[in-house]
């Protein structure tokens, strides 16, 4: 089969785009590839899922059924410590629910002299995150560990911690087709979506330097649930980002 048949045949399966991303990554796909991959793409599996790619913030990332796929929407988070960051030099980093690792990897590319650990409960989402991490060549910045958000403890605390926890509550309309490919405990937390937050203000304050700061990616509306968590366990609200869609998306904490 040659390019444009298999892009022809993907291409009324998913869309223009899906084809050319899945025609560029494998130029030489086969014809019974092309038939699979064209039965994923009617399923709604997202193209990143199907070529275990996805592009975050310049840099390109493996990923697979054992991880979220890195989003646009995670960037205003690396961009927020970034802005705080971007002066200082020899920094710490915790990275609470990794993943692929897009985040910790991210910022460890853009600033400095940084370093530091990231956890997952997930063994699976650590080997995809591990894999990263090797790829990019930051063996010797970030450490991975398992641990979860209300049990992981360290000796050395951290300048900044950084997370993106699952935050959907369950039987939410709102998610998409494609998050049916998305592990479901990176994605729904109970009590409406809000108890991974409350596990993180418990644990990271033991977790976070007196002048640290921590980072949150939130789900639509979830902001002022959020920050009255977090000030009933004593920290200090600094302030929300938005995402370019103008939706707040990232709360900062201090203690």
């Amino acid at each position: 089969m040659n390019i444009n048949q298999a892009f022809t045949i993907l291409q009324k399966s998913g869309d223009i785009r899906a084809a050319r991303i899945i025609t560029s990554k494998f130029p030489h796909i086969s014809w019974l590839r092309t038939v699979y991959y064209a039965h994923l793409l009617r399923r709604g599996m997202p193209v990143a899922k199907i070529i275990h790619s996805k592009w975050f913030y310049g840099l390109e990332f493996y990923t697979n059924k054992h991880t979220l796929d890195p989003r646009p929407d995670t960037e205003t988070l690396v961009e927020a410590v970034i802005k705080d960051c971007s002066k200082n030099e020899n920094r710490t980093i915790l990275d609470m629910g990794t993943g692929t690792g897009c985040i910790i990897c991210a910022l460890c590319k853009n600033i400095y002299g940084l370093s530091g650990v990231a956890i997952d409960k997930s063994a699976s989402a650590l080997r995809v995150a591990n894999k990263n991490i090797k790829k990019l060549k930051l063996n010797n910045q970030i450490k991975t560990k398992r641990a979860n958000f209300a049990n992981f403890k360290s000796d050395e605390k951290f300048d900044i911690i950084v997370s993106n926890p699952p935050y959907i509550k369950y039987g939410d309309a709102r998610v998409d087709i494609g998050a049916q490919f998305d592990p479901r405990i990176a994605l729904y937390a109970k009590n409406n979506g809000l108890a991974a937050y409350e596990q993180i203000a418990k644990n990271a304050k033991n977790l976070l330097k007196a002048d640290g700061k921590i980072y949150l990616e939130i789900g639509v509306g979830q902001s002022n649930q959020i920050i009255k968590i977090f000030k009933f366990y004593g920290w200090n609200f600094e302030r929300v980002e938005p995402d370019l869609s103008g939706i707040n998306r990232v709360l900062v904490f201090t203690l």
